[in-house]
């Protein structure tokens, strides 16, 4: 793995029974005030990873809690085994920065493959593929009359490329519609398993992007709010390609200062047609500027 996703190659805590691990958050990562909080909940995964130690039994849920802020720079990772089963696995991962009393909290159940029926009652939404679509990193049409100033953070300029394809950019005239929005994504350096798929750990990071939707809702005349996450959830379908993949986001409801959204993460490639890698839910929290 490159720059930034080596922070998921962790040390066991000298005295600690393997149990408590440590990395550091890199820079990269840092999103308005703290790290991007799916690859918080990546480090959990891989702790909790590193502690079964079962290639058989890979990720198959995930609910992190944000109990608090985990800041860039070193933080600690306690792993609790809940139960170790011969095809089932459930554990806990706390990560924290050193000196925090919380951070964020996940469970997770891993499981080998099993005898089952198969369908998928999503649909992925038929939107333009990604080659021709402009994105986020793309220079702003001709005529446009305004001055917009791109994401000055490098998670999005140096970790990941987006290019939306539904709900409004920000280079076009706003239209009043559903809290819908998708977007394909890419990295810029995707980390791979062995066989040349895409680790979860990038699908945990995609699907972590969620407020887009309540934007697209709100309109540009809600003022200046950001939306720290409350929990995340993550359903884990199959592996999925390193290349692009169609986040398709929907905000369900707000209310009482929270909102609840999920996402449906889509691979267009599959031999025969579009699959769904992963599906996800949370509800954050409406935080707003003076």
């Amino acid at each position: 793995m490159g720059s930034g996703w080596d922070d998921l190659e962790l040390d066991v805590v000298e005295g600690s029974d393997g149990r408590r691990l440590t990395t550091s958050i890199s820079p990269m990562w840092e999103l308005a005030v703290v790290p991007q909080g799916g690859i918080v909940a990546a480090m959990a995964v891989r702790a909790m990873e590193r502690v079964l130690n079962d290639p058989s039994q890979t990720l198959r849920t995930m609910t992190a809690m944000f109990a608090g802020q985990v800041a860039g720079g070193p933080v600690v990772i306690d792993v609790t085994v809940l139960r170790r089963g011969r095809t089932m696995s459930q554990l806990t991962a706390t990560v924290r920065n050193p000196d925090a009393e919380a951070g964020l909290t996940a469970i997770a159940a891993f499981g080998a493959t099993r005898r089952a029926f198969e369908f998928t009652e999503l649909v992925m939404p038929d939107v333009a593929g990604p080659e021709g679509v402009r994105g986020f990193r793309d220079p702003l049409p001709d005529g446009i009359d305004f001055e917009w100033e791109r994401d000055p953070f490098p998670f999005w300029a140096e970790v990941i490329e987006s290019r939306p394809v539904i709900g409004r950019p920000p280079w076009e005239d706003f239209e009043a519609g559903p809290g819908e929005v998708a977007y394909w994504y890419r990295f810029d350096d995707p980390p791979l398993t062995g066989d040349g798929s895409l680790d979860i750990a990038g699908a945990i990071v995609m699907c972590d992007t969620m407020p887009g939707s309540v934007g697209q809702k709100l309109g540009p005349d809600a003022g200046e709010w950001f939306a720290p996450s409350v929990d995340y959830t993550l359903h884990v379908f199959g592996p999925a390609p390193p290349g692009w993949l169609l986040a398709h986001m929907r905000a369900r409801h707000a209310g009482d200062g929270y909102a609840s959204i999920d996402c449906a993460l889509w691979d267009p490639s599959g031999p025969d047609g579009p699959r769904l890698v992963a599906y996800a839910t949370q509800v954050m929290l409406f935080a707003f500027g003076r």
